[in-house]
């Protein structure tokens, strides 16, 4: 695999994780769901497998952002099932609307085992690590790689500014129930 493929594929990864975020922000907003912490933390755990994923358009494929991907997305996975096992229990009831049958924990934890299955495979290629960085300019000058980094700096962005909205500096309530440093901000006027 070339490093340019590598690139191409990374930016692949990095809309689909991009694609993720925007639709759980797209439900927080449109439907009103805020996310309970353990979705929060989901959300964290996408933020870093991007990270990763963003290391590779940036500097071009390492291991050690493929490491940072897995180790991430081993995050991601534990508190994924460990929502899921909070709400297996019948009469525990659930949290968020289901897309396609699931609810939005169920989908991370196949995210994140797909994405950990896909980064084992990406480890798999050693040619895509041949020094570049001499040769090309940033991102290697592959458009999607731009387009993907920027997307995921924005939803990354979006997400920090909406998580501090809902749970001010402090514990996010659970389950949360309105946008508590809004809500703060109006009582002190």
């Amino acid at each position: 695999m070339t490093p340019e493929l590598s690139r191409s594929l990374n930016a692949i990864g990095a809309l689909a994780v991009s694609l993720i975020l925007l639709l759980a922000f797209v439900y927080q907003l449109a439907l009103y769901e805020l996310p309970c912490p353990l979705c929060l933390l989901q959300r964290v755990g996408f933020m870093a497998v991007g990270i990763g994923l963003a290391l590779n358009l940036l500097y071009g494929a390492q291991p050690q952002h493929y490491a940072l991907m897995l180790i991430s997305a081993l995050f991601g996975i534990s508190v994924s099932i460990r929502q899921i096992f909070l709400h297996i229990v019948p009469g525990t009831g659930h949290y968020g609307s289901p897309v396609l049958g699931y609810h939005y924990y169920t989908w991370a934890a196949i995210c994140f085992f797909l994405i950990l299955l896909g980064t084992a495979i990406m480890l798999l290629f050693s040619r895509q690590y041949t020094d570049v960085s001499n040769e090309q300019p940033r991102f290697g000058g592959n458009l999607l790689a731009k387009v993907a980094f920027f997307t995921l700096l924005g939803l990354g962005a979006l997400n920090t500014v909406s998580a501090l909205l809902e749970c001010g500096p402090g514990i996010c309530a659970d389950p949360p129930t309105s946008y508590k440093l809004i809500d703060e901000v109006d009582a002190n006027k």
